[in-house]
């Protein structure tokens, strides 16, 4: 499985996470496509957050993690709105929408 974003194929592994990070906004909306899930405003803001915290520390966060890091940026955030808005699993599907690599031991560190 591989996805194709302005004509160049980006290479997964077998559930579909990229194998080398991509940050451009394009292939956030092809792999929410593919996932059936429909962006708004809360998705970006927790698919930035998953950027910067792999841009930070090369992994993402565990789920307990993301709860924290998203405290800032979306107040009131609680496990059953995250998994409103990732329903597949937010530490997971959530790295794999914003073009991250599949996260680390169980939904990253």
């Amino acid at each position: 499985m591989g996805y194709t974003v302005n004509g160049r194929e980006l290479a997964t592994d077998e559930q579909g996470f990229l194998l080398e990070a991509d940050f451009g906004d394009e292939v956030v909306h092809v792999i929410a496509a593919a996932e059936n899930v429909e962006l708004t405003d809360d998705h970006w803001k927790v698919i930035r957050r998953m950027r910067d915290e792999y841009r930070e520390h090369g992994h993402t966060p565990n789920f307990r993690n993301l709860l924290k890091c998203l405290e800032e940026v979306l107040p009131g955030c609680d496990s059953r709105s995250l998994y409103a808005l990732f329903p597949i699993g937010p530490a997971k599907q959530a790295a794999k929408i914003a073009g991250l690599p599949q996260p680390l031991g169980k939904g990253g560190y």
